[in-house]
């Protein structure tokens, strides 16, 4: 299935099942008015969801079931969650940060997991602005995939966590690199520099991925354009040293993960050569974030030469199917200055 969930002016929005082809939507109320109360109902909703979801993929055309969909219209599909962890399950990522601070990744990285825990009280919607004070805060894209889950107990293993994945769904997780130095000196993490995250118009059961949906992966290339340009492409399945499953279970180790929980994958990145070979213009993967490129340039000159986003810049990222349909919807976003009262 696919799900979105529409503005209506009300902090959770209005549910609706979203045609394969994202060309139309369904609203359910008579089933669930919203996400979060389908994810706390699953066993009574889904069968009914599905049985809708079918007479939407099937009928839509011939009988007009259902109103045209617009991504404008969409907030992010849980435009509010009960948790929102992130995980830095791909390693070339971590080593390339700590590659510019000329340090080693410590070895328990390999086996433990990093995460840190987001605001998930305010979500922002796939086409809203990214909105900051200044351009000195360093604004960052990052993107990445993220699950939604059901309940899970305490001290979950790996597959059990796997199972209790409900949605699947593409992140822009943005990041305020130069407020970040700052608060982790603190030694208590990240606070300020992580503001509002956006989501993906559509999240999609795993059944929906097919055979691109394997070890608790997403086996599929994520794309992100910076202006309009080709940024990135890197294979989501790959160099992920942590599955979803594993992230789950590492969030759910010490408490109980409320159904509607959203746990991210982190950055993607894809293991790759050097600066002058890694850009898609270059014949390489690109990247997911603009710290990774400055990362590179560190590395290979000395210090960094690209700039993080300004004022005006768009970001896209989104998510094809083999036959190069859109999964699920565009996330596509604008820098705004904040105006003030």
């Amino acid at each position: 299935m696919k799900l979105a969930t529409l503005k209506t002016g009300t902090r959770d929005g209005q549910l609706v099942l979203v045609s394969r082809d994202l060309t139309r939507c369904l609203p359910v109320p008579d089933i669930a008015m919203t996400l979060q109360y389908a994810l706390d109902h699953w066993t009574e909703c889904a069968p009914r969801l599905q049985e809708a979801y079918t007479r939407l993929n099937t009928s839509a055309a011939k009988e007009g079931v259902g109103q045209p969909f617009d991504p404008e219209r969409c907030h992010s599909p849980l435009p509010r969650a009960y948790q929102w962890a992130d995980g830095s399950a791909y390693l070339n990522h971590v080593e390339l940060v700590r590659r510019a601070r000329h340090s080693e990744v410590p070895a328990s990285f390999w086996t433990d997991p990093l995460m840190y825990q987001g605001g998930s009280d305010s979500f922002i919607g796939p086409r809203d602005a990214i909105v900051a004070d200044t351009e000195d805060w360093g604004i960052d894209l990052e993107a990445e995939v993220a699950v939604i889950t059901a309940d899970v107990p305490m001290g979950a293993t790996p597959d059990e966590s796997t199972a209790a994945i409900r949605l699947i769904m593409l992140v822009n997780d943005v990041s305020l690199r130069g407020l970040i130095p700052g608060e982790l000196a603190k030694g208590f993490g990240f606070f300020q520099s992580k503001p509002a995250s956006a989501f993906s118009p559509v999240a999609v059961t795993p059944d929906e991925l097919g055979e691109a949906w394997q070890d608790s992966k997403v086996h599929l290339p994520i794309l992100v354009e910076l202006n309009n340009k080709p940024f990135g492409r890197p294979n989501a399945g790959q160099d992920m040293t942590f599955n979803f499953g594993q992230l789950v279970a590492h969030a759910a180790r010490t408490r109980h993960l409320a159904a509607g929980t959203i746990i991210g994958s982190g950055t993607v990145s894809n293991k790759q050569g050097n600066l002058h070979g890694s850009s898609i213009e270059n014949g390489g993967v690109g990247y997911c974030c603009i710290a990774e490129v400055r990362m590179y340039e560190t590395i290979e000159g000395g210090q960094p030469t690209t700039s993080f986003m300004r004022f005006g810049d768009k970001v896209k990222i989104e998510m094809h199917d083999a036959a190069g349909n859109n999964i699920f919807g565009t996330i596509q976003q604008t820098v705004r200055q904040r105006q003030k009262a």
